[in-house]
């Protein structure tokens, strides 16, 4: 049994994450409103923020941060989880558990969100960040973070690859 410890950080900022059991299967974006509601479902009841997020086919990275005195992001997944796999009636959807990883400063934050956005390049669903619909990559374009035509570095991300 592994000794896997999770590090909680009230009001901590965290990269994750969650594949689901199938790595063929494309249920993340083929049943993407049903993942969306369960996400919007767990988040109105226990808020969080978005920093960033990209949901691929079959798994999904994101940069949450939470509320001041809230640290417990394990209950969150477990609950968007789990509502998503009762809306399509199935059953083992998902991996067990999840990778996180707690921020560490600006550098780690900048690096993790352009992991993030360039994600979809990476494995090869299109060309142009741009071009992939299930990313907030949009909404920071219009927020002014990153412009449209942003292309990140992908030898950079492939160097260290684990996720």
């Amino acid at each position: 049994m592994s000794n896997y410890r999770r590090y909680y950080v009230p009001g901590g900022t965290w990269f994750f994450t969650v594949n689901l059991q199938n790595r063929q299967s494309d249920l993340l974006t083929r049943h993407i409103d049903k993942l969306r509601a369960a996400l919007s479902f767990v988040k109105s009841r226990r808020p969080f923020l978005i920093n960033a997020w990209v949901i691929l086919p079959d798994h999904m990275h994101c940069i949450w941060t939470l509320p001041e005195n809230d640290s417990d992001y394990s209950s969150r997944w477990r609950d968007i989880k789990k509502t998503f796999t009762r809306a399509l009636a199935q059953r083992d959807v998902w991996q067990p558990r999840f990778w996180e990883h707690t921020l560490r400063n600006e550098e780690d934050y900048r690096r993790h969100m352009d992991y993030i956005y360039i994600n979809p390049v990476k494995h090869g669903y299109v060309s142009r960040v741009s071009d992939w619909p299930w990313s907030t990559f949009h909404r920071d374009v219009r927020e002014g973070i990153y412009p449209v035509d942003w292309a990140g570095n992908i030898e950079e991300f492939d160097a260290g690859e684990r996720r």
